[in-house]
């Protein structure tokens, strides 16, 4: 989806007539003209899920990320707007001839938030945290490649790795590899010390939290001087919020449906752009009848993909086959493998011994596209003899029952996390797909840095996962926000899971 940013519409009704009406008595309107800008140094987010705690290192929700990608921490790569790798606490490397070792220059003048020097001893630790055998690293499978680190002096770390690995760069700069110090551990979830450009300042449990500009950024300073996150779950209140002022932007807007009211507002501007979140109807593999290849594909084929799209996101979104971003070089279109057949469905749940159908769990966290698409899939699933019973889930409780417990037969969430076909590959993943043959299609994806031979073996994996009905692939993710109309900055795409507030400021 390509990226855009479009001004409200025009109207003839200056702001303050907007806000409060035609109507308002002339005292409030007189007060609403003299009221003060928001400071210009300043800037107040809306989102809708509060992260379950602060360190990226220990957990996979993409809230956490969303708080401290890049303005609280830091890692030796980052992604940047376009998800194009940049160098973040390593100035420069070099790439040994066999690909076997990885020579970082770090950064100097560096310093964490409480005063801390950095240097590669910093690097060595987080890293071998990360890969250790006790780790607790959601994504520890980004550094399985990694034989060693070694610290050859302050301002130089060498990284050697037990086979090629083409990319390592890439995994060096999810948020699950911010580089740390070894004294902060225990206080990370709550109070996180990082190197990046904001400060954690302060969060309020179920409100808010605050983050505030880091006078000895080593960096480019932030132009914001103090930035809040206000959490609102619900998207009637999201709405009212953004109508009175209260929030200046919502980057990840909860409800498509208003869309289009605020474009027709001056004092807005909505931004539409894609994620690298695909959506899907996840199925445990491991379960019963989920084990049964013609019972998913059942499932898959059950599914009308532009209905949950239209239906639940208003239109917004692009249909998807399998595991893998459309806008991705490498895609390629596998929707045709699982189109919308009911009765075929019903054929083959009949041939796997369910002609009466049977009954699942659905269990849903809270984002909207889950919730409201979740009905539909449930009406799409009924129809072929599939009872799937609700179950609505906090994100705490989606983290502890499905996501690490495993306790479900079919879920939907956004995957959002960049080039992570490899979950696939992982046993032990949630959705429990566990296929040799996808493993070693992997294994040889790291051995290879030709780009053409890369997406070859990445269109092969795509295909696989497909063929098998691993999940149902429903859309993926399009990113519809909305800020007042001289805010300057956000993303508008969303290659990794972040709200990078690093480059955001107000127009004059």
């Amino acid at each position: 989806m390509t990226p855009t940013i479009r001004p409200a519409l025009n109207s003839l009704a200056p702001p303050s007539l907007a806000r409060f009406g035609a109507l308002a008595a002339p005292a409030l309107l007189c007060t609403a003209l003299a009221a003060p800008l928001q400071a210009q140094t300043e800037v107040t987010l809306g989102a809708q899920l509060e992260p379950p705690h602060l360190d990226p290192t220990s957990a996979a929700a993409a809230a956490i990320d969303e708080v401290v990608y890049a303005n609280v921490y830091e890692g030796l790569t980052r992604f940047d707007a376009n998800g194009a790798i940049r160098p973040a606490l390593a100035s420069a490397w070099e790439i040994s001839d066999d690909g076997l070792s990885y020579t970082f220059t770090l950064q100097t003048g560096v310093s964490f938030h409480d005063g801390a020097a950095f240097s590669a001893d910093d690097v060595k630790f987080s890293l071998d945290r990360a890969r250790g055998a006790d780790s607790t690293n959601a994504q520890k499978a980004l550094f399985a490649s990694i034989d060693s680190v070694n610290v050859i002096d302050d301002a130089t770390v060498e990284i050697t790795l037990s086979e090629p690995d083409g990319a390592l760069l890439f995994n060096l700069a999810w948020g699950d590899a911010i580089i740390i110090d070894d004294s902060d551990v225990e206080t990370l979830k709550t109070a996180p010390i990082g190197t990046g450009p904001f400060r954690f300042s302060n969060w309020v449990q179920g409100d808010r939290i605050e983050l505030v500009k880091n006078p000895d950024y080593w960096g480019e300073p932030a132009a914001l001087d103090k930035a809040t996150i206000r959490y609102i779950t619900d998207p009637t209140a999201a709405f009212a919020a953004m109508m009175a002022g209260d929030i200046d932007a919502f980057p990840v807007y909860p409800a498509p449906e208003n869309l289009a009211q605020f474009e027709a507002d001056p004092r807005f501007q909505v931004i539409v752009g894609s994620t690298e979140g695909e959506t899907i109807l996840s199925i445990n593999n491991q379960a019963p009848p989920f084990d049964d290849v013609r019972v998913r594909r059942a499932v898959a084929l059950a599914i009308d993909r532009q209905a949950i799209i239209d239906g639940a996101m208003f239109g917004f979104g692009t249909p998807i086959g399998t595991h893998f971003a459309p806008h991705n070089p490498a895609y390629t279109d596998l929707t045709p493998l699982s189109p919308h057949d009911p009765e075929a469905a019903r054929a083959l749940l009949a041939e796997a011994g369910f002609a009466d159908g049977f009954t699942t769990t659905l269990k849903l966290p809270p984002p909207s596209y889950a919730r409201r698409g979740g009905e539909i899939v449930a009406s799409q699933l009924r129809a072929v003899g599939i009872q799937a019973e609700i179950s609505n889930l906090e994100w705490a409780q989606w983290l502890e029952q499905v996501f690490r417990g495993k306790d479900y037969g079919l879920t939907i969430v956004s995957h959002t996390e960049p080039m992570d076909i490899g979950i696939y590959a992982r046993p032990d993943y949630y959705f429990q797909y566990d296929d040799p043959a996808f493993r070693a299609l992997y294994a040889g994806l790291a051995k290879v840095s030709d780009p053409d031979e890369r997406a070859a073996i990445l269109q092969a994996m795509q295909t696989r996962i497909a063929e098998n009905h691993v999940n149902g692939f429903l859309f993926q993710l399009a990113k519809t926000g909305v800020a007042d109309a001289r805010l300057r900055g956000l993303w508008p795409n969303s290659p990794t899971q972040a709200t990078d507030l690093t480059g955001v400021f107000w127009a004059e």
